[in-house]
């Protein structure tokens, strides 16, 4: 567990309470911005698999407003999974996203990737703006023109 001036962020089980309605929440707003809720790309079956994180932001009152993830894809690489934040939380986003850079690399991880879409211009540009760049795309996002694809080298220098 990690507690910022604003924020506390734990692992948790994605299947509890809390992190069912933030994934809905993202879900309804993905469903809103590129037409499909990105469900079918998220097991909470296999965060129960070793090198995998599934963790819950909460603000000063306790309440939770931003979840992440992720998973290996390949030796060295992990996938960042179902990144929300709930709107009007500033920072949440950028607080969750070191986190999950830093538990990666702690993990063994020298580099994490992540698939969006093209559409969905904020979370591409939020990525960006923390030097993730544009990747060959991967796995199921091979040959699919919505999907753009994102890397950073986490590993240590």
């Amino acid at each position: 567990m990690r507690r910022t001036e604003f924020f506390n962020i734990e692992p948790v089980d994605p299947g509890c309470e809390e992190a069912v309605a933030l994934l809905d929440r993202l879900s309804q707003t993905l469903s809103s911005i590129t037409g499909s809720s990105g469900r079918a790309s998220f097991d909470t079956e296999v965060m129960k698999e070793k090198g995998t994180l599934f963790v819950l932001v909460r603000d000063a009152d306790g309440c939770a407003v931003g979840c992440g993830a992720y998973r290996p894809l390949q030796v060295g690489v992990a996938e960042l999974k179902r990144m929300f934040a709930s709107a009007g939380t500033r920072g949440v986003g950028s607080a969750l996203l070191t986190y999950l850079e830093d538990r990666a690399r702690s993990d063994g991880y020298e580099a994490i990737w992540l698939e969006t879409r093209r559409v969905n211009e904020r979370a591409v540009r939020f990525y960006e703006k923390h030097g993730y760049r544009p990747i060959p795309s991967f796995g199921q996002y091979v040959g699919r023109a919505e999907a753009v694809c994102l890397g950073k080298t986490i590993a240590l220098r």
